[in-house]
């Protein structure tokens, strides 16, 4: 397995520029410095049929969302809720626009990017509580929008994987809509860090070691959290009875082996879970569709997906 050479011009222009790493920022300091960089390397100008953003009620205060609608657009479409990635630390709506939108005039779908409260300043499971909240809402008021109720998927890359795993058996545990279907982007699925990616690709891939552990610091309360499936969905009692997912990983990431092995889990419990492996790829590369082409296949692969699920 060989790095691609545009995951490896990126890696290699990380390096040459000498930012420093955000394990050794303050999380003020990172969460900036990642808006900053995150922008740059994705797609620019991409169309919209519009954007709305809205706050909606939350457990603990008002949530931002971000509605956004396709060129084409039509009336009832399929929904997409996304969770963007970040480590529960950093990230953004405004860091995941660019794929946002090229998600949603693919589809076509509502795209409903949730901002979603995220630590220091908000523990787990604040994360989580935003995350349900919106999906509840999105069952409740989509229709007001222009969206169908009875086709809502949830999706997310790294933390926002992690996130839509866990909303989907919060549905099934609480007995509400399940949703149609989930994307999940490279998510982390366990906290424990004890697989071989993990140690094969600790560090020189962009997520290192060091990183996942200053994200963890910064959003669990306390080691013990590790142990909560909502924070580590592999570890959940049981992965049966869960809404479709397609699963995909990249090769050069810690988190491939616990993606897999929730795509395997499920399988084995009776759920429904593609997966695919992007083997030359780094974490975050579906993000990254203004120097890495292969982000643009992933994308096609995953609303593809959508799109069949919404169809069943």
């Amino acid at each position: 397995m060989n790095l691609d050479p545009q995951a490896k011009w990126v890696l290699d222009i990380a390096e040459q520029i000498g930012a420093p790493p955000f394990e050794e920022m303050t999380a003020t300091e990172a969460k900036a410095a990642y808006e900053k960089r995150a922008v740059k390397l994705t797609k620019k100008d991409v169309p919209t049929g519009g954007i709305t953003d809205l706050a909606i009620d939350g457990p603990n205060g008002a949530i931002p969302i971000r509605l956004y609608t396709p060129v084409d657009a039509s009336e009832k479409l399929p929904v997409l809720v996304y969770y963007h990635g970040g480590g529960w630390v950093v990230g953004s709506p405004d860091t995941h626009d660019a794929l946002c939108r090229i998600i949603s005039n693919q589809g076509p779908f509502i795209v409903l990017s949730v901002d979603y409260r995220m630590g220091p300043e908000a523990k787990f499971p604040a994360a989580i509580e935003d995350a349900y909240a919106a999906y509840q809402w999105t069952i409740a008021s989509i229709k007001d929008h222009g969206g169908d109720p009875s086709r809502i998927a949830v999706g997310g890359d790294s933390a926002g994987g992690n996130i839509s795993a866990v909303i989907s058996l919060l549905a099934r545990d609480n007995s509400i809509q399940s949703p149609t279907a989930q994307w999940l982007i490279y998510p982390a699925t366990n906290m424990e860090m004890q697989t071989a990616s993990h140690r094969d690709f600790a560090d020189g891939y962009f997520l290192t070691n060091a990183l996942m552990t200053w994200f963890q610091n910064h959003y669990l309360r306390r080691a013990d959290d590790r142990s909560d499936w909502r924070a580590s969905p592999l570890i959940a009692d049981s992965l049966a009875n869960l809404p479709p997912a397609l699963i995909q990983t990249a090769g050069f990431d810690p988190l491939k082996d616990e993606g897999k092995a929730y795509a395997d889990r499920m399988s084995a419990e009776g759920s429904k879970a593609a997966y695919t492996d992007y083997p030359g790829m780094i974490h975050g590369f579906i993000n990254l569709g203004g120097a890495i082409d292969t982000a643009q296949v992933a994308i096609d692969e995953g609303v593809t997906y959508l799109q069949r699920a919404f169809k069943r």
